[in-house]
Formats: structure tokens, C-alpha cells, sequence
């Protein structure tokens, strides 16, 4: 990771609507490159961040810049995560003048957000994240931060509009996904963003989307990650019946998920999108408390 550092101080600096503006180089089909290239639709992605005076803000995946200089024109730090080093080093150059801009060259996957981490800027005090993340990375991207001991407050995010709209997935229709989306945060598809919005254009249409995170989580529980691994377990076999799915995913017989979703409450013909978060966590505690129950044996 390498740290391109522009804010030595605490004041906010400008970046004039003047800063001089390069191309940068070709969009690079290895990283999933599509460039934003529509001042009206980036306006609007800014927009729907609603950055108040006095907030910190991590663009993932700025690029050429499209909404950097606005961005940078509204929060009091702005923190630039590029992995390609070429538009890492043209943002730097760029920014060189604006005292409240970071850029990090790093993939936004390996970032160490606790205290000591790789973003000072964020210990301790609230912040945003605004992104145009490619299509291969951007759920694992946006779990990370969602999933985080120090998790944004709001996330505005453009990506694949099927990603999106599994991610805001009513109940009653939600995949594991939305599941996983949904437990931290509330989700809202805001608009879409057609190929020819970028450079180059994509063969699928995009979708901004705005995470904005849970005060309280709809469950309370020990270990999120074993109940994760419950849920995707149920979803093994996600156009089968319940019992049959989640029977697939644990390894076991019918008769004992059967069991589990009897313990549960639930009827066990559903299939798991039907589902609700609630529902999966009465689930999961059925199956805990029929692994933790004592085993039955014959004689003394």
C-alpha cells in the first residue's frame, strides 16, 4: 500500500474548480475499469451523499476523478483508495495543493480500518463512503465496511443494478445478499445509470445505491459469522423446499432439519428467500440449542 499525503494539516483546504485535469491512463479491463464520464449523473451521486460541513468521506475507486473535486469542495477530509497506481499518482499530482485530501494506492479489500489502521481519518468519528467499485469486487467491498467494528454511517455506492437490487430485496424476497446487506444497514436503490454513462460503456446497466447503517441490528447474537455460515448453508439448494435446502447445506438428514425448522416455528415447505432475517435467526438458535442438547443413548 502506498500513502500519497496531502493534509498535513487540521484546516481545510480548497480545490479550485480550476485544478488542472489530465486524462490518466487507459481504463484497464484486469480491474473491471469503467469510467464515469457524465458531469450530471456525478453531480447527482454527490448529492445523494449528503455531506454536511465537518464530515470525513473515503472514495473507493475514484479514477479520473469524476466526483472527486466535488466531493473534496464538501467534506472536511476526503480519503482517495485507488489500486491502480497510475491514477493513484495523477490524483496525488492533482490534489497536491488541497491540504483536506488523502490518496492511498491500495485495494480497498485490505484496508486496516481499526486504530492504528490504514485511516486515521476515521477512528473515532463518523464517515461516508462513496464508490464506483467494479462488478467483481463490490459486494465483498461493501460487507467489509458494513461488517467493520468502525462502520460508515452512510454508504452511496454505483454498481451492477442486479447487485443492487438483490442488496435492497424486500422481505419475503430476500437471497442471502440482501441478508447479509440488510442485517447492518437500510438499503435504497436511488437511481439507474446507463452504459453510455461511461467510458467505456458497459454491457449492464448500473445502479447508485445508499446503505445507511442500522442504530440497532435485528438480531443479537454471539457469533454473526456461524450464523452467516447457517444461512448460506439454507441457502444450498434456494428453489427447493426449506427442509431440503437446508438438509443439502448442514450435511444432514431431512428428518433432523426437519427438526430444526419444527423447533424454529417455521414451516418447513417455504423456500429460503421467503424468508425473513427474524425467521433465520429463530433458525439458527433452533439449531444451536439441538446441537448443545444432551445426546440420548439406550440403558444406563
Amino acid at each position: 500500500m502506498k500513502v500519497h499525503d496531502h493534509s498535513q494539516n487540521e484546516n481545510r483546504g480548497s480545490v479550485s474548480s480550476g485544478v488542472k485535469r489530465r486524462a490518466g491512463g487507459s481504463p484497464k479491463k484486469s480491474l473491471g475499469q469503467h469510467f464515469l464520464n457524465d458531469p450530471a449523473i456525478a453531480a447527482r451521486i454527490v448529492d445523494a451523499a449528503r455531506i454536511v460541513p465537518g464530515e470525513t468521506v473515503l472514495e473507493i475507486g475514484p479514477g479520473r476523478g469524476a466526483i472527486t473535486g466535488m466531493l473534496a469542495e464538501k467534506a472536511d477530509r476526503l480519503v482517495l483508495i485507488e489500486l491502480d497506481g497510475a491514477l493513484a499518482a495523477m490524483l496525488s499530482e492533482r490534489y497536491a495543493t488541497a491540504e483536506n485530501v488523502r490518496v492511498i494506492e491500495s485495494d480497498a479489500r485490505d484496508l486496516d480500518l481499526d486504530e492504528g489502521g490504514d485511516l486515521p481519518e476515521v477512528v473515532g468519528r463518523p464517515y461516508k463512503v462513496v464508490a464506483n467499485l467494479p462488478y467483481y469486487a463490490a459486494a465483498n467491498i461493501i460487507r467489509r465496511f458494513l461488517e467493520s467494528d468502525n462502520p460508515p454511517t452512510e454508504i452511496v455506492v454505483m454498481i451492477q443494478r442486479e447487485v443492487a437490487l438483490e442488496m435492497a430485496a424486500p422481505e419475503g424476497k430476500m437471497g442471502l445478499l440482501s441478508i447479509a446487506t440488510r442485517f447492518y444497514a437500510d438499503t435504497e436503490v436511488l437511481f439507474d445509470v446507463p452504459g453510455a454513462a461511461f467510458i467505456p460503456p458497459p454491457k449492464v446497466t448500473s445502479s447508485v445505491i445508499r446503505l445507511v447503517r442500522r442504530e440497532d441490528k435485528p438480531l443479537e447474537l454471539d457469533d454473526e459469522a456461524a450464523f452467516f455460515a447457517f444461512v448460506r448453508a439454507g441457502f444450498k439448494a434456494p428453489r427447493k423446499q426449506l427442509h431440503n435446502s437446508l438438509a443439502r447445506g448442514l450435511i444432514v438428514e431431512v428428518d433432523e432439519a426437519s427438526e430444526i425448522i419444527a423447533r424454529a416455528g417455521v414451516d418447513s415447505v417455504r423456500r429460503p428467500r421467503t424468508l425473513s432475517i427474524e425467521e433465520w435467526g429463530r433458525l439458527y438458535e433452533a439449531r444451536t440449542a439441538l446441537e448443545s442438547s444432551p445426546a440420548i443413548t439406550d440403558g444406563p
